[in-house]
């Protein structure tokens, strides 16, 4: 699609004369080089004259409605506090509330999808002209837009702000408060986890429509939220043969992971050290990840097996008042992970490093989502010696902390994911459904659902190709597919419009909003429309009857198409692994065709063992026959038995099912059938 048109569709009609002129310049770029006459110094002041003009435009107006936004959340903020302390507070008054937070919500994600459009609407009309005209704008320009970052605000902050108002009001001024890591101890639960690729142009919207139904998660709700409260890292091990990757991506019955991870910034002295043991589910356990904390000037000692963890546990069980139970399991822990480090050469692999934002019920773990942004793998290994030694002799490399996007890098280090990764955990008991929202959720246009998606299988698959790596994900296959789709009706809505955009009745009729009376008390005040109000009004409650859903997201016709791709050049050759779930059912019916296989062939040898011993001449003839194609389908069982045996514990993908095998034993059988019959016709005449 040509973003003109992208564009056009998808703007805010309401903010319609404060997107960039996209059109206009393009148009002025033609008009300017029509004829293919040369590009002169007049007509280049000319064309960056009305870039500059556009770019104090948008730069204007994102600056405002973002201060605008922001002193309507600290007035909710403060009508919050208020009714709050009040004994006496009616249902309208919460209904106005809720109102009036959905539609800064609706305004934040509108001017979300401002900034990313005009962005892109800037660097695509920068291309365009550089490639018309041959002269080079786009350095000059790009050093520009820094100067006026509008596409640079980031509503982490609103959007932590949003959810503790809206589960304030959702709640009716009580919000469910207790252990975030509540809810584990119900009994014949199911756990169900799945994980989703989120567009860029999706993520701030996907945030928002969670924040409606389950709040953020904040572990300290009394420190004000900063950028890095969000930051989580971790080092992955593995030794020079990759074995735990291929163990991971195989999914082989007790892999593991071990990784070391900190929260927030590089000046965090308290680290996790975590392990990850895969479970196949006809085992009947669950795959589990088990940590214990250590700080971080121990770790290199740690890793060498010079030291050892009991007298900080001990420590640990004093402080935090852990049980003997649990500081036993813990001091197992940390000598089986030490015992795996130093047997089997593990040694620091690749860094990962994203932004979480988790929304989940304080007390309750039955849904929790967690949503990762600024994904990035990073390489610490040094597998080229002192030609690039990473990291040293240190267990992470120091030059980068959690500047995102690492620009000091070299490319042959880093992989930028280019989506977020949403994870959905359900906790349900059997039998009993997930909520309605969480489905509407996952069949949405927001998320594309990818199966055992990881980020130390992709980082090490997409570094490390060139170190003898030769299987790779599946899904590998799908980073070059257009991912968007069409809007479904899970979407931010404005308050008053219908599920598919239009205007409900209701919103015509009236309008509710806070306000105060004469004794500074609160009220509901109801506004009626006056006569000849027109339906496009400034606050969103009236919408125009237009194409566009969502104030003006996306038009009603499909934006977005997307099929399969082959996996790029660059990782031709390699195998691809296909998740594959093997159970020891699977075995079994391997076995069991064998075994039908040969008592088969065991009825047709007693046949021709009977023909051999009590027949005549042409009986022995037909049982030699007989014998032969008995002896054959012996050896064919055996041998197909040993293949798909391999097959299934190599967990390939199959088929496993053999068409010329058979074929040869029927046609075989029909042939000793038909000569016995001809030798016996022959015989009678």
């Amino acid at each position: 699609m040509k973003f003109g048109h992208h564009l056009r569709t998808s703007l805010y009609p309401e903010w319609t004369f404060y997107y960039l002129a996209y059109d206009d310049l393009k148009r002025e770029l033609k008009v300017r080089t029509r004829n293919k006459r040369s590009w002169t110094e007049e007509d280049e002041v000319k064309f960056v004259e009305l870039l500059e003009k556009e770019l104090d435009k948008v730069f204007t107006f994102q600056t405002v409605k973002s201060g605008e936004i922001n002193r309507r959340i600290q007035y909710s903020e403060k009508e919050i506090s208020d009714i709050t302390q009040s004994k006496t507070v009616t249902e309208d008054v919460y209904i106005a509330l809720e109102q009036e937070l959905s539609m800064i919500i609706a305004d934040v994600h509108d001017l979300a999808k401002f900034t990313r459009l005009n962005y892109t609407g800037f660097l695509k009309i920068i291309k365009k002209h550089d490639k018309q005209t041959k002269w080079v704008l786009k350095p000059m320009y790009l050093a520009r837009l820094n100067q006026k970052p509008f596409y640079k605000e980031n509503y982490d902050a609103l959007i932590v702000k949003l959810s503790r108002l809206y589960d304030i009001v959702r709640t009716r001024g009580k919000p469910v408060k207790g252990n975030a890591a509540a809810g584990g101890s119900q009994q014949n639960f199911v756990r169900n986890t799945r994980k989703y690729w989120v567009h860029p142009d999706n993520i701030t919207e996907l945030k928002l429509l969670i924040l409606k139904h389950l709040p953020v998660l904040v572990f300290n709700a009394n420190k004000e939220f900063e950028p890095a409260d969000s930051a989580i890292s971790s080092i992955y091990f593995d030794n020079d043969d990759f074995e735990l990757y291929l163990g991971r991506l195989e999914k082989t019955e007790g892999a593991e992971a071990i990784r070391l991870r900190w929260y927030g910034d590089m000046d965090n002295r308290e680290i996790f050290v975590e392990r990850k043991t895969h479970r196949e589910d006809w085992t009947g356990e669950k795959s589990v990840k088990a940590r214990f904390p250590i700080k971080g000037k121990y770790v290199n000692k740690y890793l060498r097996g010079e030291y050892s963890m009991d007298k900080a546990l001990q420590k640990l069980k004093t402080k935090k008042g852990k049980g003997d139970k649990e500081i036993e399991s813990l001091s197992r822990l940390a000598n089986e992970i030490q015992y795996t480090t130093i047997t089997k050469k593990l040694k620091p692999v690749l860094r990962t490093f994203y932004n979480r934002t988790a929304f989940q019920l304080p007390g309750d773990a039955r849904v929790r989502i967690s949503l990762d942004t600024e994904l990035t793998m990073i390489r610490e290994d040094n597998f080229e010696g002192l030609s690039n030694n990473r990291s040293g002799n240190n267990w992470r490399r120091t030059d980068i902390g959690i500047d995102y996007p690492f620009d000091q890098l070299p490319e042959g280090d880093i992989t930028r994911f280019p989506y977020a990764v949403l994870e959905v955990k359900l906790q349900t008991q059997s039998g009993q459904e997930p909520p309605q929202w969480v489905q509407e959720l996952k069949d949405s246009h927001l998320v594309e659902e990818v199966h055992k998606f990881s980020k130390f299988i992709h980082g090490v698959a997409t570094l490390m190709e060139n170190r003898r790596i030769q299987l790779l994900p599946f899904w590998l296959a799908q980073m070059d597919t257009d991912i968007r789709k069409p809007q479904s009706r899970f979407r931010i809505q404005r308050p008053g419009l219908s599920s598919d955009g239009g205007v409900t009745t209701p919103a015509i009729e009236s309008t509710k909003h806070l306000g105060y009376d004469d004794e500074g008390k609160i009220e509901v005040v109801t506004e009626e429309p006056s006569e000849g109000t027109p339906l496009f009004a400034r606050d969103g409650r009236h919408e125009p009857s237009t194409s566009y859903q969502n104030g003006g997201m996306a038009s009603q016709s499909k934006l977005f198409t997307y099929s399969p791709m082959p996996i790029n050049a660059e990782y031709k050759g390699k195998r691809v692994a296909v998740p594959v779930r093997i159970e020891p059912k699977v075995y079994f019916a391997n076995e069991r065709t064998f075994l039908s296989w040969l008592n088969f062939s065991v009825i047709l040898g007693g046949l021709a063992v009977g023909l051999l011993n009590f027949g005549d001449k042409i009986a022995r003839i037909a049982a030699g026959m007989f014998t032969s194609v008995a002896l054959m389908i012996m050896m064919y069982a055996l041998w197909t038995y040993h293949w798909r045996a391999r097959r299934i514990r190599n967990k390939e993908p199959g088929p496993y099912d053999d068409r010329v095998g058979p074929t040869i034993l029927c046609g075989a059988l029909l042939i000793a059938v038909v000569v016995n019959f001809y030798l016996r016709f022959m015989v009678a005449e």
